[in-house]
C-alpha cells in the first residue's frame, strides 16, 4: 500500500496528524494497535447504571489482580472502562531492577483519547527556558513564541473550558466559559490570595465542552468520561479529530496492527514506510509512504525506533547521538494534604463536575525560592463532600443508618502535588534482551527512580498545602511527600527529545529527526523536559505545528 504519509497511533497526537495531514491534501494510513471503537455505538458500558453491572461497578478482584493488576491502580479504571485499558498479562513490560514503573495504557482506536485526565494547560517560557536556566538536560530550541498560534489552533478546535488567570507561568487562551468553583473552593481560593497573592487557585483548564460546537453536545457534568462521550462532550479521536480527517476522503485506518519497525533506505537516508503484525492473523505485512509520523505514545514510539535497528543505524533508528530511550520523565505526585473544611455544613452542590481546581506553580519563577529542588510543583485537587458510598465504612443499620446517608457528608479538600521531573540519562528505555511479547517482539524495559529535587519539591508542597488549606479555616487531616510510583502521573514523556544540537537530541524544532528528514516524533517522546503541568495539549500543538511543516517541506522538494 503507498500512502503520502503513514501515521503509527491513534491518541491524542495520531489523531491531530491524520486531520492536519489529510486536510492539507495528503492520502494518509493511520494504524492502530488495538481495536476498533467507534464514536458513540461503541460505549458499551457509557449508560448502563450500577445495577446492570454484573459487579455493580466495583469488577471482578480476582480478575483484576490477575490480568490487569497496573491497570487497576489508574483512578479511571472500573468495571465500567476496563475495556479501554490493556490487559496487562497480555501487553507485558520489563523493569530494571529497583524501578518502580506503574505504564498505564489503552490500546484501541482512540488510544488515551478515551481515558485521559483532560487537564489543558498551556507551558510558558518558564518550562521552555528550564534546560537553558539550571543546565539540566539540553535546551528547548523552540520558545513559548513559536507554539502560542498553535495553541491558539488546537484550543480553537478542541474546546477548552477555563477561567483567564493574567499569570505568566500559565499563560490563558482560548476558552469556553469556565465550570464553577464550588463554595468551598472560593473561600478557599479567596483565603490563599490574601495572604499569598502570588498564588493562584482556579478551576481545572479542560477538553469539556461548556457550549455545543461543531456538532458536539456541551458536557453533561456526569464524570463518566473514560466510558467515552457519546454527545462528544469531551475531545476524543473519535469524536473530533477523527471525523475531520475521515470527511476529507483521504485517510484510510487500520486496527488491530502492531507496528513493529519503520524501513530505513541507507541510500537515500530516508524511511519509506512501515512493517506491522496484524494481530488476528499473525502474518506480517508493510506499508509505505513518503512521511512517517510516530504517534504509538511516548514509550511506543521509542519502542519502534529502538526496534527498528538496522546495519545503518545499529543503535536504533535516527540515534546517532546515543541518546534514544534515556531521559524519560514523569510527573512526581502525590497527596499533599487533606483537610475537613468546616463552617460550610448547608451548602452543597448539583451534578458532577468533570475538573477539579487547579494552584498554579508559584516557586523558581523569577527568584529561586526553592528549598533544595530548582524547577517548579503545582496543585490539583478540590472540595467535594462525601455520599452514601461513605457507608462502606461506617456501621450501621436501619431506616436512621439510610436517612443518614441520603444527606451529603462533611466536606473535604484535597490538594495532589505535581512536581517537575528532572530529565536524567540514567533514566531509559531499552529493549529487554531475552523476552519477547505475543507478536515476537522484545519488550520494552523501563528503568526509571525520582532523585533528590523531586523529594525536595514534594516535601515543600506538602508544608504549603497544609499552610494554604489551614489559611482557608482546614483542619489537616493527612499529607504526604513522597512520590508515587513512576507512571503515577500518567505524563511519561522524553526518550526521542527534542535539541538544537543532533549530536546531543534525535529531533530538531519541527518534531523532525535530525538523521532521518521525513522521519517525525509528535507524541509525548519528544519532550526535552516536563514542566509541572499535564503536557498533551502541548503534545497536540507541537504535532499541528510539525504537520504544517512536514507538508512545506514536502511541497518544496525538501523530503
Amino acid at each position: 500500500m503507498q500512502f503520502d504519509a503513514i501515521v503509527v497511533g491513534s491518541g491524542i497526537t495520531g489523531g491531530w496528524a491524520a486531520k492536519e495531514l489529510t486536510e492539507a491534501g495528503l492520502k494518509v494510513l493511520m494504524i492502530e494497535r488495538g481495536r476498533e471503537i467507534r464514536h458513540q455505538q461503541d460505549y458499551a458500558t457509557e449508560m448502563k447504571a450500577p445495577w446492570e453491572m454484573p459487579w455493580r461497578g466495583a469488577g471482578d478482584a480476582e480478575l483484576y489482580a490477575r490480568e490487569y493488576p497496573v491497570q487497576m491502580l489508574n483512578r479511571h479504571f472500573t468495571e465500567y472502562t476496563e475495556g479501554h485499558f490493556v490487559n496487562d498479562a497480555q501487553n507485558p513490560y520489563a523493569k530494571a531492577a529497583g524501578t518502580d514503573f506503574n505504564w498505564f495504557r489503552s490500546y484501541q482506536l482512540g488510544g488515551r483519547s478515551l481515558t485521559w485526565g483532560r487537564q489543558c494547560y498551556r507551558w510558558s517560557d518558564y518550562d521552555f527556558g528550564a534546560n537553558q536556566r539550571d543546565g539540566h538536560g539540553t535546551d528547548w530550541p523552540i520558545r513559548y513564541a513559536d507554539l502560542a498560534p498553535w495553541y491558539d489552533k488546537v484550543e480553537d478546535f478542541v474546546g477548552i473550558s477555563g477561567a483567564a488567570e493574567g499569570l505568566p507561568q500559565l499563560p490563558d487562551g482560548r476558552f469556553q466559559p469556565p465550570m464553577a468553583l464550588n463554595v468551598v473552593e472560593e473561600h478557599a481560593r479567596a483565603a490563599i490570595r490574601a495572604k499569598w497573592p502570588e498564588r493562584c487557585l482556579t478551576v481545572g483548564r479542560t477538553a469539556n465542552l461548556t457550549e455545543a460546537k461543531d456538532g458536539r453536545g456541551k458536557c453533561q457534568n456526569r464524570s463518566i468520561c473514560a466510558r467515552g462521550c457519546s454527545y462528544g462532550a469531551y475531545f476524543s479521536t473519535q469524536s473530533s479529530t477523527l471525523p475531520a480527517a475521515m470527511k476529507t476522503g483521504r485517510l484510510t485506518v487500520i486496527t488491530d496492527a502492531v507496528v513493529e519497525a519503520v524501513d530505513y533506505d541507507p541510500v537515500t537516508r530516508r524511511v519509506t514506510g512501515v512493517r506491522y503484525v496484524d494481530t488476528r492473523t499473525r502474518q506480517r505485512r508493510s506499508a509505505t509512504a513518503r512521511l512517517v509520523f510516530l504517534n504509538a505514545g511516548a514509550f511506543n514510539s521509542v519502542q519502534v525506533l529502538l526496534n527498528s535497528a538496522s546495519e545503518a543505524m545499529p543503535g536504533g533508528l535516527a540515534n546517532s547521538s546515543g541518546v534514544l530511550g534515556t531521559h524519560i520523565m514523569d510527573h512526581a505526585n502525590t497527596l499533599s494534604a487533606m483537610a475537613l473544611m468546616p463552617g460550610f455544613e448547608g451548602r452543597t452542590t448539583f451534578g458532577n463536575r468533570p475538573t477539579g481546581v487547579v494552584v498554579a506553580r508559584y516557586r523558581n519563577l523569577d527568584v529561586m525560592d526553592g528549598v533544595g529542588h530548582t524547577r517548579g510543583f503545582s496543585f490539583q485537587g478540590g472540595a467535594l463532600q462525601s455520599t452514601w458510598s461513605a457507608g462502606k465504612r461506617e456501621a450501621g443499620i436501619g431506616a436512621d443508618y439510610k436517612d443518614k446517608l441520603r444527606s451529603p457528608g462533611m466536606w473535604r479538600m484535597v490538594l495532589v502535588g505535581f512536581a517537575e521531573c528532572l530529565p536524567r540519562a540514567r533514566n531509559r528505555l531499552t529493549l529487554d534482551p531475552a523476552r519477547k511479547d505475543a507478536n515476537g517482539l522484545p519488550l520494552l524495559r523501563i528503568d526509571f527512580a525520582f532523585g533528590p529535587e523531586e523529594q525536595a519539591a514534594l516535601a515543600q508542597a506538602k508544608a504549603d498545602a497544609a499552610d494554604m488549606l489551614g489559611a482557608a479555616g482546614g483542619k489537616v487531616l493527612m499529607g504526604f511527600d513522597r512520590p508515587g510510583a513512576g507512571g503515577t502521573a500518567i505524563h511519561e514523556m522524553g526518550g526521542a527529545r527534542m535539541g538544537h544540537d543532533p549530536s546531543t537530541s534525535v529531533l530538531n524544532k519541527w518534531s523532525q529527526a535530525h538523521d532521518v528528514p521525513n522521519l517525525f516524533v509528535t507524541d509525548g517522546a519528544q519532550m526535552s523536559s516536563s514542566a509541572c503541568q499535564n503536557p498533551s495539549l502541548t503534545y497536540m500543538a507541537l504535532t499541528a505545528r510539525a504537520c504544517a511543516a512536514a507538508v512545506s517541506m514536502l511541497r518544496e522538494g525538501k523530503l
